[in-house]
């Protein structure tokens, strides 16, 4: 053999079995990273000061987004689980941009848009990780329904990236919400199947309530933005199902969460109708 050209061949074959190894270490490395900041996040939810804060304020849409920030950290560990670390660790800065928001709610502090376009980059991001968890979700369960919604949301961030792209900030925000929450509500509707059920494993029925509560509240801003766009106005389903909601926070009021989950799920399965009629498709 050529006596440069072996040492060569070795060389090569060396660095061929080094670089998957190095691949695989440097994967490794942000999955743990990410474990740990997905951990943290959830521990600063659960029983952080600010989390305190929330939970004493006793406020309706600070409590809203706290479960906002449990439901995002509930996906960003789903997401590791199937190897999505891109999804979870966007998913981890969305839970982590909820609490912030839930407790300046609960400081009673304004949350202001961001005129620069910061916080709808922000809400563009968390919309591609749920995109991304609506396909994993709907190829783990052969799932027709996200292959119908799919499309929609990625024309709709498409749309707003354009006006991002041009410096049109304002017509790119309900493009987004609605790509966010579209794909939101999709995602929910599909992770209650059996194939994903070890997902939605609550420790009490209190948590299940906020979870229920969270789901409810995602389909009531979609629908409200979809008749946005509709020439007839508010809807019966959305009337329908605030009654249920009122009904459904007095019985948790008064400790009864398995009957308030029930008139939520009721209060949702309106809502899924309402959003159908505007024309916007949705599983559920």
């Amino acid at each position: 053999m050529n006596p440069i050209l072996g040492p060569l061949i070795v060389f090569l074959a060396s660095a061929a079995i080094c670089t998957p190894l190095f691949a695989q270490e440097e994967a490794a490395s942000r999955r743990a990273s990410i474990e740990r900041r997905v951990a943290s996040v959830q521990t600063l939810i659960e029983s952080s000061s600010a989390a305190r804060e929330v939970e004493k304020s006793g406020r309706s849409d600070a409590l809203t987004r706290r479960s906002q920030a449990r439901e995002s950290v509930r996906l960003a560990r789903e997401a590791l689980e199937s190897g999505d670390l891109t999804s979870a660790s966007s998913l981890a800065e969305d839970a982590t941009k909820h609490l912030i928001a839930a407790a300046r709610l609960a400081r009673d502090e304004a949350v202001h848009a961001d005129e620069t376009g910061g916080d709808l980059r922000v809400r563009m991001d968390s919309a591609r990780a749920l995109l991304a968890a609506l396909r994993r979700i709907g190829t783990e369960k052969a799932a027709p329904d996200a292959a119908q919604l799919a499309p929609r949301i990625e024309s709709l961030l498409a749309e707003a990236q354009s006006h991002v792209d041009a410096g049109r900030i304002a017509p790119a925000r309900p493009l987004a919400e609605q790509a966010y929450l579209l794909a939101k509500a999709g995602v929910t509707a599909m992770r209650g199947g059996d194939t994903l059920v070890r997902s939605l494993k609550f420790t009490s029925k209190e948590d299940e309530y906020h979870y229920e509560l969270d789901r409810n509240e995602t389909h009531a801003m979609l629908l409200t933005l979809a008749l946005k766009q509709q020439p007839f106005g508010l809807s019966e389903g959305l009337e329908r199902s605030r009654a249920l909601r009122r009904d459904a926070e007095a019985k948790a009021a008064r400790g009864g969460h398995a009957e308030a989950i029930r008139l939520l799920e009721e209060s949702t399965r309106e809502l899924v109708r309402g959003i159908r009629a505007a024309g916007l498709y949705i599983p559920g």
